[in-house]
């Protein structure tokens, strides 16, 4: 609690006009209650952390749809599939925190809001011309072998 000053104010000189003095207490409380920033990569990280499966270091299907769940979009959504293109994974339904981090660097978003930002400016991405054949390539080997490193004959 801070103490009252002593001091009494010096009356107001009629031959210079000083501006106020500063409000030391507004300045206190905002020092008091102000976190400190998170960088965007602890920020990513700590979004993986909430999903992840502990025991095996990556997001699985339920972290996935708990993920789906918190974005209020359906995990069936093609712009999940469109996500897990952005993340280059592997494996269907599952991010490794390298994907995981790799994709939400290029996408911008260290939150939840700005993930379902990104979502729907992605959708343009994946259909502009430069990107539909990677995207179809991707998503057609990601959905029929489940794992993108697939080579698929005739």
């Amino acid at each position: 609690m801070p103490r009252a000053s002593k001091r009494k104010a010096a009356p107001p000189s009629s031959s210079s006009v000083a501006a106020p003095p500063p409000d030391q207490s507004r300045k206190r409380t905002a020092k008091a209650t102000s976190k400190p920033r998170l960088k965007e990569s602890d920020q990513i990280d700590n979004l993986f952390d909430t999903y992840a499966n502990r025991s095996l270091g990556e997001i699985d299907p339920e972290g996935i749809e708990s993920l789906c769940s918190d974005m209020k979009v359906g995990y069936t959504d093609v712009r999940i599939l469109m996500l897990a293109w952005k993340m280059k994974a592997q494996r269907q339904g599952y991010f490794t925190k390298d994907e995981w981090q790799a994709g939400l660097k290029a996408l911008k978003a260290n939150t939840i809001l700005k993930l379902v930002k990104a979502l729907s400016e992605l959708k343009k991405e994946a259909e502009s011309p430069e990107n539909f054949e990677d995207f179809y390539l991707f998503a057609f080997k990601y959905c029929l072998t489940g794992e993108v490193n697939t080579v698929i004959t005739k």
